[in-house]
């Protein structure tokens, strides 16, 4: 009934998507097995794509070639740059998306994918032959066979559904959970645990009174997630968002439900993620807050569906209902469903190598939630990966592994598969130590190129970014060289309160200040401004904060430059880290259990101490 196909992708999340459209697109057979088609790609939680770090993630899915960036543009109601107040390593761009759209957008670029096929089934265990997977059997009883197996099963493997004192399987609401690869994969020798996560009340908006709420628009002139031109838009209409505050009242009622709550009662035994708490939780944790911010977001275009982003919980669904009317706006809320916990099992993502290849099963790629992860960029990006290096391990090629001053992706592999995670492990800006040669600005530059010799970036992509660079090159080239006098630049440079020049000054030593941007600089000495009519906002952009921020990627690209030296120490495969006894036991043990690949592998393991870096080197360096 099936072929033998090069990848099967189990499960249609953010992570399965990506997958299964890498693999393909590179030149893959794939097949695609859901539960459900009609939830592909479901934005099961809040409706929305990016945010601080993770804005740059889909950037880079996009640079490289994946579909994320396309599919959110496509299906945007509102687009806002986060933190344009700080300097450009922290800007992150955000879209607002219509949640049925992004569905089906993904679902029909899918099918536009001719290497992809489809299977609506559950996947209860894997196949192997000795330590290799070789396909998949399904809860029908299919036996299908493939070279490489990526596992993206988000919150299914043996979710739980918390509701008060309600408790149920599910993957989803209304969705059942999957069983028996956690028992299969455990009884081969794999770790596991349990992990939780949350989701708010969903109400009816046509209830809701806006006129309380602060209204929240998005940016006046948008701009978008992916590199490419032209792309299609469902609309190009924006739609607002609103801002609310609990109160002591409303803690006040959430407060009588804790001993209903599963989290408290101790019915959910796995951690929640730290940075995305429960209404309850931020209560608790934050007692001496008199009041927490609510976003009430809308679900779409042709929907009153509203997300209550900030109220995530799993009380009993009375104290829920209570303490939402206690809201300004929500006083006459009417609920479409009530929020909840769901607990799951995931695996330990130190098992995996950087390609998110397991190490005890050959060929078979783990990616999402089933890592430790939590939010759809995280999924999408390690989908992404898997998918290529699923393909390229088949194909007897190069892996595809992006370093972590290449892309906040690679800081992110890095993190789980080194340092491992204990609660659902989400991306920041602060994670990456190199975040400012790894902007949301500069993704296509850093990748595209890497991705085009891969053969999944386009050669359209390509040529965009050597326009790109070309530009830049030339406006920094301009600025170096050309000069200015006191009465070209003078009056604006008094108008906006800093010191006027005494003689001519270079363009590039004027941009510097931090005062002034090259488009206000524009807009006020006409020299300039006809110099960059035939260049794009893209490379104006570039060119500026290369010019401003010079001195500061210098030294980052010293560091990097550092690091990179660990990196050149290849550590054998069969080396005996035991022999090595001037380093503690507890280094030894977990270097030896990790088994890393290289010296600048090993010194971000979690407990390898410098002293441990440094004895290792010298044993390599013999």
């Amino acid at each position: 009934m099936f072929q033998k196909y090069d990848v099967i992708v189990v499960g249609a999340g953010h992570a399965g998507c990506e997958a299964a459209a890498a693999a393909a697109n590179l030149g893959s057979k794939v097949l695609l097995i859901t539960m459900d088609m009609n939830k592909i790609a479901q934005m099961s939680c809040n409706p929305a794509m990016g945010g601080i770090a993770k804005g740059q993630i889909v950037r880079e899915i996009d640079a490289i070639g994946g579909y994320s960036g396309i599919v959110t543009d496509y299906s945007t109601i509102q687009f806002r740059m986060l933190n344009r107040s700080k300097g450009p390593a922290m800007w992150s761009p955000r879209a607002q998306t219509d949640r049925m759209v992004f569905s089906s957008y993904w679902r029909d670029l899918l099918e536009r994918t001719p290497n992809v096929d489809f299977w609506q089934d559950m996947v209860s265990s894997i196949l192997l032959e000795g330590d290799t997977v070789v396909g998949v059997c399904t809860s029908m009883g299919q036996q299908i066979k493939a070279k490489s197996v990526v596992l993206t099963n988000g919150t299914f493997l043996n979710g739980i559904i918390h509701i008060g004192q309600k408790q149920f399987g599910g993957g989803r609401m209304s969705e059942k959970s999957s069983s028996g690869i956690t028992e299969q994969l455990i009884s081969l020798g794999l770790e596991s645990g349990r992990m939780k996560t949350g989701t708010p009340p969903r109400v009816d908006g046509r209830s809701l009174d806006y006129s309380k709420m602060e209204e929240q628009k998005g940016d006046e002139n948008p701009e978008k997630f992916s590199y490419l031109e032209n792309n299609p838009k469902y609309s190009n209409e924006t739609r607002c968002c609103w801002i609310t505050y609990t109160n002591q009242t409303v803690h006040d009622i959430l407060k009588t439900g804790f001993d209903d709550s599963p989290m408290y009662a101790g019915r959910i035994q796995g951690l929640g993620p730290r940075y995305c708490p429960s209404i309850e939780d931020k209560i608790n944790r934050f007692a001496e807050r008199d009041r927490h911010q609510i976003f009430v977001e809308p679900e779409g275009w042709n929907t009153v569906e509203i997300y209550v982003n900030g109220f995530s919980t799993s009380l009993p669904d009375y104290v829920q209902i209570k303490a939402l009317r206690e809201i300004p706006g929500f006083e006459s809320a009417k609920i479409f469903r009530p929020g909840y916990a769901i607990e799951y099992d995931y695996f330990p993502p130190t098992q995996l190598e950087l390609t998110l290849e397991t190490k005890q099963i050959k060929n078979l790629y783990f990616a999402g939630q089933i890592n430790g992860t939590t939010g759809y960029e995280e999924a999408a990006c390690q989908g992404l990966i898997a998918g290529i290096n699923a393909h390229q391990k088949v194909n007897n090629k190069e892996p595809f592994i992006l370093s972590r001053s290449e892309a906040y992706i690679g800081v992110l592999i890095d993190d789980l598969v080194n340092k491992g995670t204990e609660e659902p492990y989400r991306m920041f800006t602060s994670r990456a130590e190199y975040r400012l040669m790894l902007r949301q600005d500069n993704a296509d530059i850093r990748l595209t190129a890497k991705a085009n010799k891969l053969g999944l970036a386009s050669n359209q992509r390509l040529e965009l970014v050597t326009k790109k660079i070309q530009g830049t090159k030339e406006i920094i080239s301009h600025f170096v060289k050309t000069s200015v006098t006191p009465s070209e630049i003078n009056p604006y440079l008094e108008k906006i309160n800093t010191s006027a020049i005494p003689q001519n000054y270079k363009l590039n030593q004027i941009i510097t200040r931090p005062q002034i941007e090259i488009k206000d600089l524009a807009e006020n000495v006409e020299s300039i401004n006809n110099f960059l009519q035939n260049y794009t906002s893209e490379q104006i952009l570039q060119a500026e904060i290369l010019m401003k921020y010079e001195g500061y990627l210098e030294k980052e690209q010293l560091l990097v430059e550092k690091m990179n030296r660990l990196e050149n120490f290849i550590i054998s495969d069969d080396f005996d880290f035991h022999s090595v006894k001037s380093i503690s036991l507890e280094a030894r043990e977990k270097l030896n259990k990790q088994r890393p690949k290289t010296l600048g592998q090993a010194a971000r393991i979690s407990g390898i101490s410098p002293s441990d870096v440094s004895i290792l080197m010298v044993h390599l360096g013999r």
